[in-house]
């Protein structure tokens, strides 16, 4: 009885609301593998096909340019007809492209699988979609639930990479992309049932103010001093940019570790501890994002990155590696789910699902080019020094936009910031 009186109260900000934010953190985190796996099997993938490191590294490159492609696709469709369509979708994509990359007998044929049918189809339904449905479902306390929210991708993070580093040693890469299939599909479809019902139309007015209508953009006012296109066109290059940054650590650690000479199993080990941290960060500076508005908190969360990816320079000790890691983790965390904040701010409700899948699929390109860029940048001089100096250079283009943003919109203070979690 209590379960349905729970259900039965679907408005913003109520208990189902939260029931809704456990089952997309959970599919999230399910469905995230797709970003990880790839991360993790490098050194065997490398090995298997006689891979220079940046060849390796395109698997995942091809993975991260599928899922920004996907992010928009899907958002589109949750848009049009819900988030469950595009989850069920990609469940059974996710499913097929393990399935058969764990057949592939070349490089191209992996890649191709890996970039459509994981990245594409799969996983990205899982991802930005997700993040944009909770924006509907919370007003009073969206940064910290859309901080929830996007904490699923590095749940993912922190789970799988171990577990997937365990089969690929006792297994082989090709039995655990088989057994990763099996519970992609064997979960994510029933998981899905418990999105079925559609957002709200129009969100529940705070106290003392009236209800504003989804489809009113805050950019069509006078006193913005940027028009909608050039607010979304800044936050794509904030995206690309973060997250060419962001790559370095979190596609190259594994590697990193093996030549080193700590192995392979340290690395995905510091993998998982720096998404663990991640998701202590997101929840941190969502909590902030309430309290302070999404883009001061984007710029406090990139001068961190930028400064926590400079300690891996000087620490390369097992020990200060396992440190460092957690501290870039705790850093970098709050980045992406600002961008849903700002969309959910200065454009309509309505369009959500698509923009918001817009800036989430700028920063998985971004993604996409650090590890490609990172593995290259090795391959020419055969060390990572390089690679962590390129994600600061990055990364300060990023801070750039986030404090241009700043001025530009949140010059009134206090007054306007109030107004972010309308």
């Amino acid at each position: 009885m209590k379960i349905a009186s729970i259900l039965a109260e679907r408005e913003v900000d109520s208990p189902y609301a939260w029931f809704r934010l456990s089952m997309s953190l959970l599919i999230s985190m399910i469905g995230g593998v797709g970003l990880w796996s790839v991360v993790v099997i490098l050194p065997a993938v490398e090995a298997d096909f006689e891979l220079a490191r940046a060849d390796a590294s395109l698997p995942y490159t091809a993975t991260m340019i599928g899922f920004a492609v996907g992010g928009i696709l899907m958002g589109r469709l949750a848009d049009r007809y819900g988030i469950v369509v595009p989850l069920r979708f990609g469940a059974i994509a996710l499913a097929l492209g393990y399935f058969l990359s764990a057949h592939a007998e070349n490089l191209w044929q992996f890649v191709l699988l890996q970039g459509l049918l994981v990245g594409m189809l799969g996983s990205s339904a899982s991802f930005g979609p997700v993040i944009s449905d909770v924006t509907h479902w919370f007003q009073r306390r969206r940064g910290i639930a859309v901080a929830i929210g996007a904490s699923g991708s590095y749940l993912a993070g922190t789970i799988w990479p171990p577990v997937v580093q365990y089969f690929v040693d006792t297994q082989g890469w090709r039995d655990t992309h088989m057994i990763i299939a099996g519970v992609c599909l064997c979960t994510l479809l029933p998981l899905s049932a418990a999105l079925r019902e559609r957002s709200p139309s129009v969100p529940a007015p705070l106290p003392g103010r009236p209800a504003q209508p989804p489809t009113a953009p805050a950019l069509e006012s006078a006193e913005s001093p940027l028009s909608g296109r050039a607010v979304q066109g800044l936050l794509l290059v904030a995206g690309l940019s973060c997250c060419v940054a962001m790559a370095m650590p979190q596609v190259h650690i594994v590697a990193y570790c093996g030549d080193l000479g700590y192995g392979t199993a340290r690395g995905a080990e510091m993998l998982s501890l720096m998404l663990a941290t991640g998701i202590v960060s997101r929840l941190v500076f969502g909590w902030l994002a309430d309290r302070i508005g999404a883009l001061p908190t984007l710029i406090v969360s990139s001068v961190m990155q930028g400064l926590s990816l400079l300690l891996f320079l000087p620490f390369t000790g097992l020990i200060s590696l396992y440190a460092v890691s957690a501290l870039f983790g705790l850093a970098q965390g709050g980045i992406v789910p600002t961008y849903a904040l700002v969309v959910r701010r200065f454009f309509p409700a309505a369009e959500a699902g698509t923009r918001v899948g817009l800036v989430l699929s700028a920063t998985l390109l971004g993604m996409a080019l650090g590890g490609w860029m990172s593995g290259k940048i090795y391959d020419l001089t055969l060390s990572y020094d390089a690679a962590f100096l390129n994600g600061v250079a990055w990364n300060l283009l990023n801070l750039s936009v986030a404090f241009f943003l700043w001025l530009q919109l949140d010059r009134r203070g206090p007054a306007r910031r109030a107004a972010e979690t309308v």
